[in-house]
């Protein structure tokens, strides 16, 4: 079963070690995403539809917002990974970038030197986690490098900051307010003024993920928020989000997140509710089980 050894969540983001032996859903996630084999047997990302092998020597980049899905060679192979979930906007202040956004310039980026070692501190600040602000330097080393090293000298394309049209946006707002309830597209189409296959087709086009993935992601960062910020019972966060048992809820989690809720809580800690309260926008620390 797929198990995490430690996870952190601060102003960053997320930065977790997971043991991964099951596959999982196509999802996507607001902020940046890496990943780092470590040891045991490799897998495969798809990331917006094309296999990306992961393995020593090489992370995987992964946008904000593109779809990808986690895939082992085979039933029970497992391997160890950190995995990193970078805020766009913390990394854009923290590093002073002039470049809008959080895209890799490839999705495949080669360790070597410096950067393995930049790999190697944050795993080794992971297992021994200090409140000093050590761990986010060296996130912010870490994903600067990676950053850079994808686009391997090439400048990086202007951000593209176009407005999103107001009827996808009202239909996110739709889905972001009634989570915990059985709202089928269809008609979250017809309150945004769009026929249903407009609806998926424009959703799509300005989002880059289909609204079930959308769905889904509110469900994942709404089910992580109450389970480390609160002390409410599993199954009652499991009906709050719309599904019928806890089992079916965990099953959910899992394909989504890797491992069960209940170890979720268990390894991720905060310094204080706050923290984790303003996981979008604020500052927070950082904690491990």
């Amino acid at each position: 079963m797929s198990s995490a050894l430690a996870i952190c969540h601060g102003a960053f983001g997320r930065a977790t070690l997971y043991r991964l032996d099951r596959p999982m859903a196509t999802h996507a996630h607001r902020e940046g995403h890496l990943v780092f084999f470590l040891d045991g047997t490799p897998a495969t990302l798809l990331v917006d539809g094309v296999p990306q092998p992961t393995g020593r020597g090489w992370a995987v980049a992964i946008d904000p917002w593109a779809p990808h899905a986690h895939r082992p060679p085979a039933p029970g192979a497992s391997g160890l990974f950190l995995v990193l979930y970078v805020r766009p906007g913390w990394f854009l202040e923290a590093s002073r970038s002039k470049v809008g956004g959080l895209r890799f310039g490839a999705p495949r980026i080669e360790l070597e030197g410096a950067l393995a070692r930049r790999v190697e501190r944050v795993v080794g600040l992971l297992a021994e986690p200090r409140g000093d602000g050590r761990l986010e330097d060296a996130l912010l080393e870490l994903t600067a490098t990676c950053w850079e090293r994808s686009w391997q000298g090439a400048a990086p394309p202007p951000a593209r900051f176009g407005p999103i049209d107001f009827r996808v946006r009202r239909a996110m707002r739709l889905i972001g307010e009634r989570l915990g309830e059985d709202l089928p597209f269809d008609r979250i189409a017809r309150e945004a003024g769009l026929s249903r296959p407009h609806f998926y087709a424009m959703f799509k086009r300005e989002l880059g993920i289909t609204p079930n993935i959308y769905l889904n992601l509110l469900r994942v960062e709404e089910a992580i928020e109450r389970l480390v910020a609160t002390d409410r019972p599993v199954t009652e966060i499991a009906f709050e989000l719309g599904f019928p048992c806890q089992s079916s809820f965990t099953r959910f989690f899992t394909t989504h997140v890797g491992p069960t809720p209940s170890e979720y809580r268990r390894r991720a800690r905060l310094l204080a509710e706050r923290d984790f309260q303003t996981r979008r926008h604020g500052p927070g620390g950082f904690a491990l089980a």
